[in-house]
């Protein structure tokens, strides 16, 4: 006679997928905290990522995705924790990446990989029902305009952005006295999702408290709502300003994570990754 364990979970199995139309059903279920993966899944991004799914029969109860370039690259991780652990110890085994898991999900990570300190963050979120725009002249930024966009972001992110970036995202900027003074732009963008993630906002230190921030991230948001129905920013929960400057325009709280720089367990990379760990802590949006 057959024996059966009563009270054991079995566990998950995980396995490499390219199925987006798979993906896309489960990270749907939470479209607002998934919705840098979701815009993932747009052709021109989905060539740079690897995706994992989890099973637990046939049920589909996690998956993962690493975005694809020099180490440490983004992972984000979504569903139940020992899926989570199935997909690390199987199929996505980056030597260090920067995390996005919600807080309950780091035990899972702790299994495979050393885990830095690092902020909460907070997922924001506004629609065209919420929004309130914020009347300021500003200008859509041009790809011409490149140089002077990251003139103005060295001084608040360690990173170089390629034309392309404004080309095919949106971008606003303001001036005084011919000087790019605040810029905002986008992450990423889903027209088949009809969801934008808001990214890159930064405002010259000289001329911060005068509302610039709140103009150029207003901008960017109005386009953007023309054709998605949401749009999400990410920031940090212990910065006030940032968070009051977002609320002004009508974004709300969605949900609070975790975003962490992590290191295989045994690998050298603590050492390796410390410049980037500078990086990391730098390139907070600091609107104000």
């Amino acid at each position: 006679m057959a024996s059966v364990v009563i009270g054991r979970r079995a566990s998950a199995i995980a396995r490499p997928t390219t199925d987006r139309v798979l993906l896309r059903a489960f990270l749907e279920q939470d479209r607002l905290y998934s919705a840098y993966a979701i815009c993932d899944l747009e052709e021109r991004e989905f060539g740079r990522t690897r995706w994992g799914a989890a099973y637990d029969g046939e049920s589909l109860i996690s998956v993962g995705l690493e975005y694809t370039g020099p180490s440490p690259q983004p992972l984000f991780l979504m569903g139940r924790p020992d899926g989570v652990g199935a997909i690390l110890r199987d199929v996505i085994r980056p030597r260090a990446a920067y995390v996005a898991v919600q807080r309950g999900m780091l035990p899972a990570i702790e299994e495979h990989y050393r885990v830095d300190p690092g902020p909460e963050m907070i997922r924001m979120w506004v629609d065209r029902a919420r929004f309130r725009p914020y009347p300021a002249t500003v200008s859509r930024l041009l790809p011409v305009e490149i140089g002077e966009l990251n003139k103005l972001y060295q001084l608040g992110f360690a990173s170089w952005l390629p034309s392309s970036t404004v080309a095919d995202g949106v971008y606003f900027g303001m001036r005084v006295n011919g000087q790019l003074v605040a810029a905002a732009g986008t992450h990423v963008v889903s027209p088949a999702a009809r969801l934008a993630v808001v990214g890159n906002v930064l405002t010259h230190g000289d001329y911060r408290g005068r509302g610039f921030a709140t103009a150029v991230t207003g901008a960017v948001t109005a386009e953007l709502l023309r054709t998605s129905d949401q749009i999400v920013l990410n920031v940090r929960a212990d910065n006030p300003p940032a968070i009051n400057v977002y609320r002004r325009l009508g974004y709300a709280e969605h949900a609070r994570f975790e975003e962490r720089l992590v290191h295989r367990t045994g690998s050298p990379w603590p050492d390796l990754t410390a410049p980037f760990r500078r990086w990391f802590a730098r390139k907070e949006i600091d609107p104000r």
